[in-house]
């Protein structure tokens, strides 16, 4: 394969350099097309077959296909795909002589005025043809459904010249953010930046990638989440405010993870977790119209209509209801493993009794959730920056939002109390030192905001690239992902 392309390459090369030999440039600083496809195709859907207009129009696109020693190139441009028809008794010599240099994958630009073949096919008939960038590289002949994931993920721009069901899929994900956006703009939210490296790691449980600031000689955390410094605006009475952003954890890598992805959160004053309920619902729908039209989200060969309310269940009765087991009864941790272990869930490693909640959900209770839930009040010892349970001290205010087996999202009744946060964050300060990695450090900047008074507020967030694979069908979140992360090739 290595050498077929070199000698496809070589081949091309040849070409560049006939074409500079005649004093032509294959590489101009501008070229300006007049129409484009698909609006041609419409404008002229009544044109008879053989019949040749005056209507003069400039296209340009790449060239897909080459014809006849170059008398039909088929040109697809960001609309669509149109035909060139390339005749020696109609171009000047001198564009046949560039003609003859033309590959499959060079950029071209044809003016010339527009007809329908005799064959039915909307075409223009070339009065000037110029390659306006040479392709030094073949495309793949049958790039679309090609084994080789790898190969389309590493070379994705190839992948979106040859394969318009990812071009599409990654359409849409650009739509969802903004249509986030719009939502968020029309209900009064402003949207903020935050910074991407942090000196202390928090906002999220999670595994921080680490970097130095030479500048201050100092390690630095990226960001796994923006929420502290959101927080902080709040309190400095920005009441409503929004960031979709990158985030990034230093962890594994699978359908739904992507250790850097795009997150929204959003932090509203005077609100709580179920306010933050209403406002997801909201959100999720609208953005599912703006993108798709309607109210239903494509799931295999199924739909799921988010029309309707979402379920709301707290996880002690969710998994009580998939297992039969009530957790809440479990007074201690190895109570609680037991418990996990009758139902063949091994809890073993866990260290609080939360983490063998989340234990249990995740193996008995996540995949059979298909329709959109919203997995409520969890445990108070995984979930460090949310109210205490109003009504149960061992749980917390604090939501997770579920679409076919996929979180999207969650939501806090915000922790606002500084004293209760520093233990809080204390008590993670003691499981890193226990060997948790995963566990927050104590951020004395953010506890003295929250001592400067943090009013009720309600939070947010929402994994941007994973509603975009609901919303476009996606196998992977890499399909929603321009130019995921690879492994370092040999």
């Amino acid at each position: 394969m290595a050498n077929e392309t070199n000698i496809h390459r070589e081949s091309r090369l040849a070409k560049l350099k006939t074409l500079q030999e005649k004093g032509y440039n294959p590489y101009p600083y501008r070229f300006v097309p007049t129409a484009y496809a698909a609006e041609l195709h419409e404008k002229y859907k009544d044109l008879e077959a053989g019949i040749d207009t005056e209507d003069r129009v400039t296209v340009a696109g790449r060239a897909m296909a080459v014809r006849n020693s170059g008398m039909f190139v088929d040109i697809k441009d960001k609309t669509g795909k149109i035909q060139a028809f390339c005749y020696k008794k109609i171009l000047p010599e001198d564009n046949m002589e560039i003609l003859k240099c033309v590959d499959v994958g060079d950029i071209v630009g044809v003016s010339g005025f527009v007809r329908r073949t005799p064959r039915g096919e909307l075409t223009i008939a070339a009065e000037k043809f110029d390659i306006i960038s040479k392709s030094l590289q073949p495309l793949p002949e049958k790039f679309h459904g090609l084994t080789d994931i790898d190969a389309r993920y590493r070379q994705r721009y190839v992948d979106f010249i040859m394969n318009e069901d990812s071009k599409e899929i990654f359409k849409k994900r650009c739509q969802v953010t903004s249509a986030v956006r719009r939502y968020f703009e029309n209900h009064d939210f402003l949207e903020v930046e935050t910074p991407m490296l942090h000196p202390i790691m928090g906002g999220a449980n999670a595994k921080p990638f680490i970097t130095h600031y030479n500048a201050l000689d100092t390690d630095m955390y990226l960001r796994i989440a923006p929420e502290l410094y959101l927080k902080k605006l709040v309190v400095g009475g920005f009441d409503r405010v929004f960031e979709i952003g990158r985030n990034f954890r230093n962890e594994g890598i699978d359908k739904k993870h992507n250790p850097e992805f795009t997150a929204l959160e959003a932090y509203m004053a005077y609100a709580d977790y179920n306010d933050m309920a209403n406002l997801i619902e909201e959100l999720i729908r609208y953005i599912t119209k703006e993108v798709l039209g309607g109210s239903t989200l494509p799931l295999g060969d199924k739909e799921i209509d988010i029309s309707k309310p979402f379920r709301r269940i707290s996880i002690i009765d969710l998994i009580k209801e998939k297992t039969g087991i009530d957790l809440l009864q479990a007074k201690t941790l190895e109570e609680a493993q037991a418990m996990a272990k009758s139902i063949g869930v091994d809890a073993g490693a866990c260290t609080c009794w939360g983490k063998v909640v989340q234990e249990v959900f995740d193996e008995r209770v996540e995949e059979t959730l298909i329709e959109p839930t919203f997995v409520m009040d969890m445990p108070r010892d995984i979930s460090p920056l949310a109210k205490t349970h109003r009504s149960n001290p061992r749980l917390v205010e604090h939501f997770d939002a579920y679409i076919g087996t996929i979180e999207v999202g969650c939501a806090y009744s915000e922790l606002s109390n500084p004293l209760e946060q520093r233990e809080r964050f204390e008590a993670e300060v003691a499981a890193r030192g226990n060997g948790d990695d995963e566990a927050q450090m104590l951020d004395e900047d953010f506890i003295c905001a929250l001592e400067n008074g943090f009013p009720p507020s309600g939070g947010m967030g929402m994994g941007v690239d994973r509603f975009s694979m609901l919303l476009s069908g996606a196998d992977t979140i890499r399909d929603v992902i321009a130019f995921p992360t690879l492994r370092k090739k040999d």
